[in-house]
């Protein structure tokens, strides 16, 4: 469905509300709503009252620099590693700012604890733990020193080839808001700010500082936009622009979309703060209701204040924007003349619950012949294979990227588990970050392999090598400090990248195990002479380097001793990964490398080979057939050795569920296969799959996909039985039975989907989730299972009336346990209004 859209029109329908966002069938066992720890009502700084008072006393004593001073962000005298930092005004008492990346974890130059991705948290469906995973992001975060968590981020999964799927969520609108409104809670529980992101419709890498994203009225209301409202029905403090523009205007200047829609229309009373470098002008800015710019005062210093002089931006302009920064301080207890005391940090209780959640999301997509959970012969001979069996694989790269503690890694926790008598071999399959260059291939000859330049000096070295044949070489360097310039035949292999390609390389390949960042080039060389230079530069700090490589002899070798270890195992455990980052759409959908030939290679001897995928999104699979088990761990956190460990030797039950939808073909896909959905055309992309987004998309076409939405296996078996279903409370009440028919105790995610009204004169999904229920059965208990699907979700998007509509009239309920099985079937009818 493709509806044209006029820059008015576009204004016209980002400024319509719709009914409040609603959250029943969810089952979320939390309060509604808990009020952030507010200042006390006794005096504020410098002595004025609380409250309003306080604000408007401040906002009389400040000058001009120091308002626009709280406009935008500048360098932090003391910094902790944060992202960014706004001085405040110490003479009024007004403190400073540190604003935190922490989708994942928080991200500061300190340790902290390494959370699994928000998407393996979201395919838990339980938005209670989403609360308490907030809690932790914000308890930790001002322990850390930080004021703003740049958390959580609640774009929607849109393809599978965006770089930051594993910073969200889910395909799904539905379970976006439901999430995203606990994570806010949880964070604003502890006294942080939380700022829900990117605002609005940034849903790629691919081009996101220039695209044009075009999207009818309806489309954006049933789908980006419900997860926003929720975050802003939670009470989010803060709100950031994206990158891109929305509908012909960059989102932070799009005044139908700060102004008229988030705080005219939805009543958000927090402030919008650009993404960094999104900020593209300052009147425009200004005036459209962005209030902070990050990270420095590119628009919003001296420019801002010069329009201010000169007429163009008002002052009262300036003044609403302060105001609201200010009172989210005060609301938060910043501006108190005794502010809430920073909560020490517990390292182990971060760590308990970051397992806690890689066993409550892991994704079991197959399991055949009983492959898992491992016992008996199965789990005391073992071969593990694959790079992130031996270096733990713990989270996305970019700005979700945290450091942790520790990480242990999946060897280690499977050697443990399985005991002293079992036998537990590894294989490496693929080497990532490459073996030694003997000292001798160079004429003359020299050892790259640790060489070290002090500060202030200077090292180069100039040689050949003669290769007998041509062959694929893949050279990798490793440094601490200024990186060294490498050339091959002339050609500088290392170039400085532009933007954030230039920081964010993955958060496994970016980074060796000993901490030095890495860079790759791969080449196909001729045989004959090639010509190698290398020249690293000390600095102010010095210098650590080493230059390794790896050939296509040295990985057929690699996959030979797989394939050995494979043969003399019972039962094989294969790591698979795919690294994605910030600033980077993903390439292809299957597995980079030669991961794919690898697992083809070690299924064929061992047909017993569980493969554990630690990847960002959706993959395709070429190679399911032929494997016994996969594991879906997407990025697991700090504790995913030990989590995953628990789930292969069955300890727990996997109670996750696919968030998105699989696809078996990556032309198959919502976007794929159409340049203008993505990613974009001359600069301009366009949703025309309308409301059909994700598993609605799916349907709607009639695409089998390889997994489906809300897909996961249990280590027992379920039944559903008895529906009912009816009329309720302005709504629909859906009850059934939910039966452990198996003999363990496990993990089930019962699922409820509505059909389309046809009293509706619009475009519907065949299907849209309605609620869902996180169950925990022990062998042979049942369950009655009672759901409320509500008028939000009963409703559609009304373009011509700005408004939700219900359909009413008959209504088709289903029950099961993925979008694709659903044994349960009803129907009910819905009152008109």
């Amino acid at each position: 469905m493709s509806e044209a859209v006029s820059r008015r029109s576009a204004v016209r329908l980002l400024g319509a509300l719709g009914a409040t966002l609603a959250t029943a069938g969810c089952v979320a066992a939390v309060p509604p709503r808990a009020a952030p720890r507010k200042a006390s009502p006794a005096a504020g700084p410098a002595g004025q009252p609380a409250g309003t008072a306080r604000i408007d006393t401040l906002l009389g004593r400040l000058t001009l620099d120091e308002k626009t001073a709280l406009l935008h962000g500048a360098p932090d005298p003391a910094p902790l590693g944060q992202a960014g930092h706004v001085p405040g005004v110490p003479r009024l008492g007004v403190p400073a700012l540190r604003l935190a990346d922490g989708p994942a974890g928080v991200r500061v130059a300190a340790r902290a604890t390494a959370l699994p991705a928000p998407v393996l948290l979201a395919s838990a469906f339980d938005p209670a733990l989403a609360r308490e995973y907030g809690r932790v992001l914000g308890r930790e975060g001002r322990a850390l020193g930080q004021d703003v968590l740049l958390a959580p981020m609640v774009n929607l999964i849109r393809t599978p080839f965006a770089g930051r799927n594993f910073e969200t969520l889910a395909e799904d609108p539905r379970l976006t808001a439901d999430l995203v409104a606990e994570l806010v809670r949880g964070i604003q529980d502890e006294g942080m700010i939380a700022t829900v992101k990117h605002f609005a419709l940034n849903n790629q890498e691919r081009g996101r500082d220039t695209i044009d994203v075009v999207a009818s009225e309806q489309t954006l209301h049933e789908t980006e936009l419900r997860g926003f409202e929720a975050a802003v029905a939670a009470g989010v403090g803060a709100v950031m622009g994206a990158y891109n523009k929305v509908n012909g205007t960059y989102a932070c200047e799009n005044k139908a979309l700060l102004d008229e829609l988030l705080r005219g229309r939805w009543g958000f009373d927090g402030w919008v703060v650009s993404d960094w470098g999104a900020t593209h002008g300052t009147v425009g800015s200004a005036n459209a209701g962005l209030d902070m710019e990050m990270p420095g005062g590119t628009h919003y210093g001296a420019p801002l204040r010069e329009a201010v002089r000169g007429g163009s931006v008002s002052q009262d302009t300036v003044d609403l924007a302060v105001r609201r920064i200010l009172t989210t301080m005060d609301r938060f207890g910043l501006l108190a003349e005794h502010p809430p005391a920073r909560p020490a940090r517990d390292a182990s209780a971060g760590a308990r619950f970051a397992r806690k959640v890689a066993t409550a999301g892991a994704v079991l997509l197959r399991n055949e012949h009983g492959t898992l959970p491992l016992s008996g012969a199965a789990a005391r001979s073992i071969a593990v294979i694959g790079p992130t069996g031996q270096v733990p694989f713990v989270g996305g790269g970019g700005s979700a990227h945290v450091v942790p503690d520790a990480a242990e890694a999946p060897l280690t926790a499977i050697k443990r588990r399985a005991g002293n008598g079992a036998s537990v071999r590894h294989a490496l399959g693929e080497d990532v970050y490459g073996r030694a260059l003997p000292p001798t291939l160079l004429t003359p000859p020299v050892d790259l392999d640790d060489r070290r330049v002090d500060a202030g000096r200077r090292w180069s070295h100039e040689g050949t090598f003669t290769l007998a044949a041509a062959d694929e070489w893949t050279l990798i360097v490793h440094y601490a400090g200024k990186r060294p310039v490498v050339r091959l035949d002339g050609e500088d292999l290392f170039p400085v990248r532009q933007g954030v390609a230039e920081y964010f390389a993955g958060g496994l390949l970016g980074a060796s195990p000993d901490g030095l960042t890495v860079r790759r080039h791969t080449r196909t060389l001729e045989a004959g002479v090639h010509r190698l230079a290398v020249t690293a530069d000390g600095g102010d700090k010095g210098l650590r380097l080493r230059l390794r490589h790896t050939t296509r002899a040295g990985r057929a070798a690699d996959v030979a001793e797989a394939v050995k270890a494979a043969e003399e195992a019972h039962s094989v455990v294969l790591f698979a990964y795919e690294d994605a980052t910030e600033g980077r759409d993903r390439t292809s959908l299957a597995l980079p490398g030669g991961q794919a030939a690898l697992i083809e290679a070690v299924t064929a001897v061992n047909p017993r080979t569980t493969v554990v995928l630690n990847t960002s999104s959706g993959t395709t699979m070429p190679w399911l057939a032929r494997t016994g088990a996969v594991l879906q761990m997407y990025y697991p956190g700090q504790e995913g050795a030990g989590a995953t460990a628990d789930l292969l030797f069955g300890d727990v039950d996997p109670g996750g569920r696919l968030t998105q939808t699989f696809p078996a073909d990556e032309r198959a896909t919502p976007v794929g296969g159409d340049p203008g959905r993505y990613p974009g055309v001359g600069g301009r992309q366009e949703y025309t799959e309308g409301v059909h987004v994700g598993h609605r998309w799916y349907d709607a076409q009639k695409v089998e996909p390889l997994f489906p939405f809300g897909h996961g296996l249990s280590y027992t078996t379920w039944a559903y039985e008895k529906l009912v279903v009816r009329a309720e409370h302005g709504g629909l009440r859906v009850e059934f039975t939910v039966r452990n028919t198996g003999h363990r105790k496990g993990v089930e995610v019962a699922q409820v989907y509505l059909g389309p009204a046809g009293s509706l004169r619009l475009d519907q999904p065949v299907r849209v989730l309605a609620g869902y229920r996180r169950l925990t059965l022990a062998p042979g208990q049942a369950q009655r299972v009672t759901l409320d699907i509500d008028a939000r979700t009963l409703s559609s998007w009304d373009p011509d009336q700005h408004t939700w509509v219900v359909g009413s009239g008959p209504r088709e309920v289903f029950a099961g346990r993925s979008s694709r099985e659903l044994p349960l079937r009803g129907r009910a009818v819905v009152a008109s209004r």
